[in-house]
């Protein structure tokens, strides 16, 4: 393990250069994250799932957080930052290598399976580099380096839905078509067989690059970032804390976050099956969370430019929580029939196509603007002057991303009981919540 060291005794070649590796990893964590925005339509085809069943996809994936956030601040103990981060990305390689006999037998519970493997090794990576990226640099601009990181994560989410989709999803009209004219039972099990096996490929090329990276991080340097030290800032308050129980700023940003995640995975994972339930062809929905995902990056840019300078981190948070009310009212009210035609490109191919877009879709993709900067502007505030519970406090904070996992399987289940459009109610409580840590909840207990 790398010697331990503050973040003021960096120098600022380590400093550059430790961002750029944690940035690599937040683009991993963007192309593995958002597959699943591609991945609940195929495998609602391919194992022959309603719209409840096919979230438990985020469910899977999401879950994991929770039940491993804990274990994985117990390893970074054990292993430090660097040697933690390297397992991550091994475990990350396991779970896409079990995609392979889910594939090959078609089982659903293999895929939810090797979603919750990957999910494991991305609570290590995160538990690992959140605060990692917080703590190296001055505590005013964590914001803005965060903002930096959520490029890197929304830029490769841009991506993989496109890359995959081209992959498994190619001629999903033609599909459909013969899935609907198959003669008998036998004739669809092999199109839904050469449909799940579309994945394999992929899946192993990903496997290969997780443990390529993970190899080349156990050869590299990079500083270690002692937590347990306590800052000037924080030791005089925190010299009689015992536990992180007793920081009610914390417990409460835990919570926020939990719906935070949920509704972010809501407008990047739904966004293209609810495009499919209005009546959008996949040639036109796979986009659709790219779409999101974009709107994510220009409000990263947004916080790069304007934080701290010219807003304030809180401020951010109140601004981005306001418009996730506005959009996702706006998202379940305005008619679904309404369509426009938007020209586009396909940042993949790089060739001009006319994408249709309902209205009602834009409103959400447009909640990644909204919660674009949330996730910088919370991490901050809810760990501020934890001093030595900042690794537990982080881990607990992982747990939260269990949201991910429980909100889009309820959107699913009202989904099916409801609509597709009616079940975004379910993000305007959650941004509410988000509203008030934003103003009130992030002061408790100072």
């Amino acid at each position: 393990m790398a010697t331990s060291t503050s973040s003021n005794a960096i120098s600022r070649k380590d400093y550059v250069f430790s961002v750029s590796i944690i940035g690599l990893f937040f683009f991993i964590f963007g192309f593995v994250t958002w597959l699943n925005g591609i991945l609940i339509p195929f495998l609602r085809t391919a194992c022959e799932l309603n719209d409840f069943q096919a979230y438990f996809v985020t469910f899977a994936f999401y879950v994991s957080y929770f039940v491993m956030a804990l274990p994985s601040s117990a390893v970074l103990k054990k292993t430090g930052f660097k040697n933690g981060m390297s397992l991550g990305l091994w475990i990350m390689a396991v779970g896409a290598l079990i995609f392979v006999p889910a594939a090959m037998t078609r089982t659903f519970g293999l895929f939810l399976l090797g979603l919750f493997v990957e999910g494991t090794g991305l609570a290590l990576l995160q538990t690992a580099s959140n605060p990692y990226i917080t703590i190296i640099g001055p505590p005013e601009s964590a914001a803005k380096r965060i903002s930096i990181m959520g490029i890197a994560n929304k830029f490769a989410g841009v991506l993989a839905p496109i890359i995959l989709a081209s992959i498994i999803l190619k001629d999903a009209k033609i599909l459909e078509q013969q899935l609907a004219q198959a003669a008998d039972a036998a004739s669809k099990a092999v199109l839904l067989n050469e449909l799940a096996s579309r994945v394999i490929l992929p899946y192993i090329v990903m496997a290969v690059i997780l443990v390529l990276l993970g190899l080349l991080l156990r050869f590299t340097h990079l500083p270690e970032i002692d937590t347990d030290a306590e800052d000037a800032a924080s030791s005089e308050s925190n010299l009689k804390k015992t536990s992180v129980w007793q920081f009610p700023h914390l417990i409460i940003g835990v919570i926020t976050f939990f719906f935070y995640v949920g509704v972010e995975v809501i407008a990047g994972d739904t966004v293209i099956r609810y495009g499919q339930s209005l009546g959008i062809e996949m040639s036109s929905a796979k986009y659709f969370t790219s779409l999101t995902l974009l709107s994510m990056i220009i409000g990263y840019l947004l916080g790069i430019i304007l934080i701290p300078k010219y807003v304030k981190q809180v401020t951010a948070l109140k601004v981005c929580a306001i418009l996730g009310v506005i959009f996702a009212l706006a998202a379940i009210l305005t008619p679904s029939h309404i369509n426009f035609t938007i020209p586009f490109i396909d940042i993949v191919t790089f060739s001009p196509l006319k994408l249709i877009l309902p209205l009602t879709v834009l409103f959400v993709s447009l909640m990644g603007l909204a919660n674009s900067l949330m996730w910088p502007a919370l991490w901050p505030l809810t760990i501020n002057g934890l001093g030595r519970f900042t690794k537990t406090a982080s881990a607990m904070i992982i747990m939260a991303i269990a949201g991910g996992a429980v909100l889009p399987l309820l959107y699913g289940k009202l989904a099916v009981t409801f609509s597709t459009q009616s079940a975004y109610w379910i993000c305007v409580p959650s941004y509410l919540i988000i509203m008030y840590y934003a103003f009130i909840g992030h002061k408790a207990g100072k």
